[in-house]
C-alpha cells in the first residue's frame, strides 16, 4: 500500500503536459494557463502622476513664500505646460507631474487666500505624493511565467500593460460516463435496492471549476462489452478519462476488465482515508483515472490526486496548495496507519479570540453532507494522535479550485 505522499508523488510525475495552445482575448482568458511569459512593452504608470487631488509645486518655491498663483489646471489624461516659477497647478488624481515640479501638495494641506493658495504643510520633501514612472512595472519586464493560471486580478494587470490577448493552453477535456445498475437519476422514481447517482454531478462540478471541459457520455448499460465501448469512445474524445467507481474485482465491476483489454491499469491501496481505492492507466494511450465509488472519497481524491493531475497536465507551474496551521477543536484519541482527511470548518473560539478548525461529527465515506457543510480537510497524520489545542494543518476547498 503506497503511502499518501508517494501515491501523489507517482501521478504528478506522470502528467504529460498538453502541447495544444491557443490565443484569446483577456477577457475569455480567466482561469486559463499561459503558454508564453506576458511581458510588459510600457511603464507603468507611463509618466510620473499625482497620488491626489492637490496642487504640484517645486519646493524650492517654498524657501522663500508659502502663498502662490495658480498658473495651470491639470486633470488627469491631459498634457501640462512646464510649471511656472513661483506658481502651483492645480493638480488630481493620476495626472501627469508638469516639468519643474517635484512634489505634489495634498488639498487638505492648504488654504484658499482670495485668488491665491497658502501651503499650510507642516513637512515637505522631494516626491511627496507622486507615482513615479515605472515604479509598479518597468519596459521589458516578465509579469507572469509561462505555466500561470490567470486569476481576475492577473487580467487586470494584463490590460494596465496594453495587451488584450494572450497564448494559453487549450482546456483539457476530461471524458466521463456513468456505470451502475443500481444507479438513478435525479428526477426518477425511487427504487429499492437503488440509490441516486451523486458522483456524476460531483465531477459535473469540479472538473469545469478547475477550467476544464467536461464531456459526459451519460449512462452505459452495466455489461463489458458496453463498458468497453464506452471507453474506446472516451479514449478517442477526451484528453483524459475519469470515471467513478467500478475498478474493484467483483464480478459486476467492468471497468478494470475493460481499461485492462485496451490498455493498461495501475491498482493501488493508498494510506488514507477516506479514498484507499484509486486507480490509474491508459486506454489506447488516453490517460485514466478511477476514483472511488463512495461519493466523499470521490470527492476528496479528486481534489487531493485527480486535481494536481489535471493540472500539471493542464501546464499549470505550480501546483502546491499551503495550509492553515491552526488549534484542533477537537480530539481524535485514536490513531490510524492511513493519513485522515477528515471535513472541518474554521470557528472563531470567541473566549480566546482566535480562529480554530472543528470537524463535522459524521466522517463515513458515504456522508457527503460533511464535504457540504466543511470548508476544508483537517489532516490527522499516519499513527497520530490529537488533543484539542493542536495544531493541525487545515486545507481550504476554496484553495484547490
Amino acid at each position: 500500500m503506497k503511502t499518501f505522499d508517494e501515491a501523489l508523488s507517482y501521478l504528478v510525475s506522470q502528467a504529460k503536459k498538453t502541447q495544444k495552445t491557443q490565443i484569446l482575448p483577456i477577457q475569455e482568458a480567466l482561469g486559463k494557463v499561459l503558454a508564453s511569459p506576458v511581458v510588459s512593452d510600457v511603464n507603468v504608470p507611463p509618466h510620473d502622476n499625482s497620488q491626489m487631488d492637490g496642487y504640484a509645486i517645486n519646493l524650492l518655491d517654498l524657501t522663500h513664500e508659502d502663498t502662490f498663483h495658480v498658473s495651470q489646471r491639470i486633470p488627469a489624461g491631459s498634457e501640462p505646460a512646464s510649471l511656472e516659477l513661483g506658481t502651483v497647478a492645480r493638480i488630481f488624481t493620476g495626472a501627469p507631474i508638469p516639468a519643474e515640479a517635484n512634489a505634489v501638495i495634498m488639498q487638505e494641506e492648504t488654504e484658499q487666500v482670495g485668488d491665491k493658495v497658502k501651503i499650510t504643510a507642516k513637512a515637505t520633501r522631494p516626491g511627496q505624493n507622486i507615482r513615479h514612472i515605472g515604479e509598479d512595472i518597468e519596459v521589458g519586464r516578465v509579469v507572469f511565467e509561462k505555466g500561470h493560471r490567470l486569476r481576475a486580478e492577473d487580467l487586470g494587470l494584463i490590460a494596465s500593460i496594453g495587451i488584450r490577448e494572450v497564448s494559453v493552453y487549450q482546456p483539457l477535456k476530461i471524458a466521463t460516463f456513468t456505470t451502475g445498475d443500481e444507479l438513478l437519476e435525479p428526477g426518477d422514481r425511487p427504487e429499492k435496492g437503488k440509490i441516486y447517482n451523486a458522483n456524476r454531478y460531483v465531477l459535473a462540478g469540479a472538473v469545469p471549476q478547475l477550467g476544464f471541459e467536461l464531456i459526459d457520455l451519460g449512462r452505459v448499460k452495466d455489461t463489458l462489452e458496453d463498458t468497453i465501448e464506452a471507453m474506446k469512445q472516451a479514449a478517442k474524445v477526451g484528453d483524459v478519462v475519469m470515471t467513478t467507481g467500478g475498478v474493484s474485482v467483483g464480478e459486476e465491476d467492468h471497468i478494470k476488465p475493460a481499461i485492462e483489454s485496451l490498455g493498461k491499469l495501475d491498482m493501488w491501496k493508498v494510506k488514507m482515508k477516506p479514498g484507499k481505492p484509486l486507480a490509474f492507466g491508459d486506454i489506447e494511450g488516453t490517460p485514466f483515472i478511477g476514483l472511488p465509488g463512495n461519493p466523499v472519497s470521490a470527492f476528496a481524491t479528486f481534489n487531493l490526486f485527480a486535481r494536481s493531475y489535471l493540472l500539471r497536465m493542464q501546464g499549470v507551474k505550480e501546483i502546491c496548495i499551503t495550509p492553515l496551521w491552526l488549534e484542533a477543536d477537537f480530539d481524535w484519541p485514536k490513531a490510524n496507519f492511513r493519513r485522515e482527511f477528515a471535513r472541518a470548518k474554521l470557528k472563531v473560539d470567541e473566549t480566546q479570540n482566535k480562529t480554530v478548525v472543528e470537524l463535522f461529527p459524521n466522517q463515513g465515506s458515504g456522508v457527503l453532507t460533511s464535504a457540504v457543510w466543511a470548508e476544508g480537510f483537517a489532516v490527522i497524520p499516519e499513527d497520530t494522535t490529537i488533543t484539542k489545542g493542536d495544531k493541525v494543518a487545515f486545507y481550504a476547498f476554496n484553495d484547490m479550485i
